[in-house]
């Protein structure tokens, strides 16, 4: 490249990715290194998490192993493609079989070289080859992932019932419906069913589990009943939330909700129209710091409230934009006013997964055979950045044991405005089980009024045994360790934890260890 001077310049080439922003609620476009997407990619490839699989693998190599004998026995030359090869692991288990040759189709480069680097170490370059290219399959990304189809209603059935399964589709999708097997005539739906509310593009599958958890929901009307007075001017800060109408049914003077989606307020609006609430909450398509006394119609905020629920958090941190919004409207705010939630928590808990730790540990031999390379390229790659952060998933899908007591790090003071200040958090929390430990779990709990909690991680004590029940509806942070740590559980091990909150990020840097007092 020549600049106008006329000299050569050396072009860096830039990458935007999308990241959460907890200080605004919305999807930044964050540049990067030319290499981020890179190392995302192999850092959260998973191809570990199979080969841990021992079942699989040894039904593979069984199968494989018919294959091949069953071409021998015709005489035949046995000539394999593997699509989607991967770390090659099934060629080289189909050349141990007998095969004569295999062609190995990977299309992601990263892998399609670890996939050559070892079969080489193996030694199998003269019966392998592996080809990085695209082929008509699409990579093996997730481990054995189920689908699950919702019906269009309830069907009440009865043991040793027969039931007509009925399956359609397009060129797009498919579908399916249950009938009597007793009706001779089967209507069959001629185009897929199609959502006309709206709410299932606003609203996630777990966020209808939440709205539909009428523990939780029961929390928060409590809570509402204990704070609310005829005169109060409520307003609501979450997506799409439901405890405006619930303020407004409770008697409050006037109802007021931010929606920061079109699509969102559009939802609110049928559900108020529904139920012949139309002029109950004024729905506000407005920026928090660009709300005005005017928009409030003169009146200050006796009581600002969220669950806190915003459809752009992945971590349980994210949420807190619900302090960034009471920040921002904090010269509406009537100085008696009611914050809801008060506070949030941030806790922590040791775990040993019972499989979730697959996807970070490295695999070593797998069948025999040597895929060491492709632990060094995952974790050069971790190394990038990924090792120092916690990532969100859904616990209650993945069993785990509690190594340590929950403990809580830190605290959010939402009666306050978000301070200029990082908040720092450090400590250690003896193990109490013994097991393998790795990594730590993050959660929040809100702290609704000064006695009623709701919480986005454990929703029961942890049991004497170290078993864990987790909110189905959020999902929980978790820092894997390097390495999975060797837990005695006589007390001569700790976790020690260092935590800082970043107010002009919202973001929480985090290092755990585990130390020997």
């Amino acid at each position: 490249i020549i600049n106008s001077s006329g000299f050569n310049k050396t072009m860096t080439m830039k990458t935007f990715c999308g990241r959460a922003n907890p200080t605004t609620g919305a999807l930044d476009w964050v540049e990067e290194s030319e290499e981020y997407d890179y190392h995302q990619e192999i850092a959260r490839s998973c191809y570990a998490d199979m080969l841990h699989d021992k079942d699989r693998n040894e039904k593979y190599y069984e199968g494989i192993r018919a294959a091949v004998s069953r071409v021998k026995a015709r005489s035949e030359r046995v000539v394999v493609l593997d699509i989607g090869t991967g770390t090659g692991l099934l060629s080289m288990m189909a050349v141990t079989a007998g095969a004569d040759y295999c062609y190995a189709i990977e299309v992601f480069k990263p892998m399609a070289q670890a996939a050559t680097c070892i079969v080489e170490r193996n030694g199998f370059s003269d019966k392998i080859k592996v080809i990085n290219k695209h082929s008509t399959e699409v990579t093996w990304r997730d481990h054995w992932m189920q689908s699950v189809y919702f019906l269009p209603a309830e069907e009440d059935v009865s043991e040793g019932e027969e039931l007509n399964l009925i399956v359609s589709h397009d060129d797009y999708s498919l579908w399916y419906s249950l009938t009597q097997s007793e009706q001779n005539d089967v209507k069959v739906a001629k185009f897929r069913p199609c959502c006309t509310c709206q709410a299932h593009l606003v609203w996630t599958r777990p966020r209808f589990g939440e709205l539909n958890d009428e523990q939780r929901t029961e929390s928060y009307l409590n809570a509402l009943r204990s704070i609310l007075k005829p005169d109060s001017v409520c307003l609501s800060v979450s997506d799409g939330s439901l405890l405006p109408i619930f303020a407004h049914l409770l008697g409050s003077k006037k109802v007021f909700s931010l929606e920061n989606s079109g699509m969102a307020k559009q939802v609110i609006e049928q559900v108020l129209h529904a139920n012949s609430l139309k002029h109950g909450v004024q729905l506000l398509e407005i920026r928090p710091e660009q709300l005005s006394l005017t928009d409030l119609e003169g009146n200050q905020i006796s009581v600002l409230m969220g669950e806190p629920y915003f459809s752009t958090s992945l971590l349980p941190w994210h949420s807190l934009f619900f302090w960034y919004c009471r920040t921002s409207v904090a010269l509406l705010l009537h100085p008696n006013a009611t914050i809801l939630p008060r506070a949030a928590t941030l806790y922590i808990v040791a775990v040993e997964f019972r499989d979730l730790w697959r996807i970070r540990a490295p695999c070593g031999t797998c069948e025999g055979f040597d895929v060491s390379p492709m632990d060094e390229m995952i974790q050069q790659s971790l190394d990038y950045r990924e090792s120092w952060e916690a990532e969100p998933h859904p616990l209650w899908e993945y069993p785990c044991r509690a190594l340590t007591k929950p403990r809580p790090v830190m605290t959010f003071d939402f009666t306050q405005c978000v301070p200029e200040q990082p908040i720092n958090s450090d400590g250690t929390v003896p193990f109490t089980g013994r097991g393998r430990c790795h990594g730590v779990a993050l959660w929040m709990e809100y702290q609704l009024t000064e006695d009623i909690t709701v919480s986005m991680g454990l929703t029961k004590p942890v049991s004497k045994e170290g078993a864990c029940e987790w909110n189905p509806h959020r999902k929980q942070g978790v820092f894997f360790f390097r390495s999975t740590r060797e837990i005695s559980g006589d007390g001569r091990e700790d976790l020690t934890y260092n935590l800082t909150f970043e107010p002009h990020t919202g973001d929480i840097k985090m290092d755990f260890s585990v130390t020997k007092p």
